[in-house]
């Protein structure tokens, strides 16, 4: 069995015992695929409080599956390289369309330009030299951080609080410096 994470520990007492068993990890990545045109209309279409509740929900799905995966011993190799694809998928259309919009044009394409060398690099690696698709804690603390600022941007948003875009650039360059890390150090996604 994998080494559990303390994030697996928690979530696997508060969220799991809800989940029933039938309910496999790429089912709830399957999930996260299936809200990405959701997340991208609500967004396009400036209906941000229901995209914050989808976005909130897809995003907090990645930390799901896996934490099922590894306590409930069903890790598979489709949910190692399709997991991130779809947190990819999710951050990137997030990013496009916020970021984009709310802060900073070349932020935004910094960021997904990032995401795709990332999993480029990642799936040349497996390819290559069959080298398991890995997500590290770097790669991880990067998803997050990316998330929040996603939120950060839309609580602003909504609440007219014009300083959450100021926590959501943070947010972001912090990301960066994360991705950068995950790709050099770890290599990792």
């Amino acid at each position: 069995m994998t080494q559990l994470t303390i994030t697996d520990k928690i979530l696997a007492r508060t969220v799991l015992p809800f989940i029933p068993n039938f309910i496999s990890p790429n089912a709830v990545t399957w999930f996260r695929f299936a809200t990405i045109p959701f997340v991208a209309y609500f967004f396009a279409t400036e209906q941000y409080n229901a995209g914050l509740i989808l976005f909130s929900v897809s995003a907090f799905s990645d930390a799901v599956d896996g934490s099922m995966a590894r306590t409930r011993n069903r890790i598979t190799e489709w949910g190692r390289t399709f997991d991130p694809l779809a947190d990819k998928l999710l951050i990137g259309v997030a990013v496009f369309i916020l970021v984009s919009r709310f802060l900073n044009p070349y932020l935004a394409a910094t960021v997904i330009s990032i995401e795709f060398f990332i999993m480029a690099s990642a799936l040349y690696r497996k390819r290559v030299y069959a080298v398991p698709i890995e997500a590290e804690l770097s790669g991880k603390v990067k998803m997050v951080l990316q998330s929040l600022g996603v939120v950060a941007i839309l609580i602003g948003v909504v609440s007219g609080i014009a300083q959450f875009f100021v926590v959501a650039y943070y947010l972001f360059y912090l990301a960066i410096v994360f991705a950068i890390i995950s790709l050099v150090v770890y290599k990792s996604i």
